[in-house]
């Protein structure tokens, strides 16, 4: 487990919390530009950007208390890997925090997805590809091949994919394909119509959000792994975090590649879409609570899947402000 810089605002402790956030630096089984290791730390550094509110979610906003666990340790193997983030992340969601994972690669996906009960979410993700192989350069848990995964838990009725526009051949010629938009049936419909596809084409209610930054156009998005031109604008996934709303139930950020980006601003994107949520999860909260003068309720937590001993090492409290 990694120490050092925790995201802006994260003071809570892990008890009080609502929102828990995990680094995966994971990358390992990158097949392009490698680099997405390092994005849990310029993430968190890049979050110290911001106001405290993002004002379109009104003034007076009360938002989540928010926990940083800090960062998964590294592994070389991606099963190594998922042992390790469900180690970590999975007594979080059965204490029913709300998680946000910041990867690393979009591997870091399959293990999150899996500590939900089958019956529990949905899976919509946001990215260029399709990601949906059986395996990938010899391995099931390959970056590549988280929908398929999802689909594996979920069922494959529960995952949709929105802005897709690099798809092996083979993942749209078997009985099986994943449900998605492309980018350019988004850029002619509009993104409020693809939300609507992708909120209806699911069957689970609640609904777990991962975002590959490649999802959105390298213009917009220049520091990630596997970059694909035609690609969403920064305010589409806006306006898809805000659709979900109250049926949002855990949100990752993945493929930022600082290394492909000196300028900064793919980390800057990344930390502004996980304040988004953070809205969001806030709102939530005030709709669930109970009338004035009672104590709000928690965040509702999904079956139990398995019992395991919880570790929670406190992220030191360094803080990073820039001149």
């Amino acid at each position: 487990m990694a120490y050092g810089i925790g995201y802006a605002g994260a003071e809570a402790e892990y008890d009080e919390a609502d929102v828990v956030i995990y680094g995966v630096p994971y990358d390992h089984t990158a097949c392009f530009k490698a680099g997405a290791r390092e994005a849990p730390w310029t993430i968190r550094r890049a979050s110290y950007n911001f106001e405290e509110i993002h004002f379109e979610h009104g003034i007076h906003q009360d938002l989540p208390a928010v926990y940083d666990y800090g960062n998964c340790d590294d592994f070389v193997l991606p099963e190594d890997m998922i042992a390790e983030v469900d180690f970590a992340v999975g007594p979080g969601i059965r204490d029913g925090k709300f998680p946000i994972v910041i990867g690393g690669e979009h591997s870091a996906n399959i293990p999150v997805v899996r500590n939900f009960g089958k019956d529990d979410i949905a899976l919509i993700s946001i990215d260029a590809h399709l990601d949906s192989r059986d395996e990938y350069l010899g391995t099931p848990n390959s970056h590549a091949c988280i929908c398929r995964r999802a689909a594996d838990h979920l069922g494959l009725e529960n995952v949709f994919v929105i802005g897709a526009r690099a798809i092996g051949e083979e993942e749209l010629d078997r009985d099986d394909p994943v449900s998605f938009i492309s980018s350019y049936e988004v850029m002619d419909i509009g993104i409020d119509k693809a939300i609507q596809k992708a909120l209806e084409s699911v069957k689970n209610e609640r609904i777990y959000l991962t975002l590959d930054i490649d999802g959105i156009d390298p213009a917009f998005a220049p520091g990630t792994g596997t970059p694909e031109p035609f690609g969403l604008m920064p305010m589409d996934v806006k306006k898809v975090i805000n659709a979900v709303g109250d049926r949002l139930a855990g949100f990752d950020v993945c493929e930022v590649c600082p290394p492909a980006d000196p300028s900064g601003i793919t980390s800057i994107l990344a930390a502004r879409y996980i304040n988004e949520v953070i809205a969001v999860v806030g709102k939530n909260l005030r709709r669930r609570s109970y009338p004035s003068g009672c104590r709000r309720t928690r965040w509702p937590s999904p079956p139990p899947l398995r019992h395991r001993r919880t570790r929670h090492r406190p992220l030191s409290r360094g803080r990073y402000r820039t001149a």
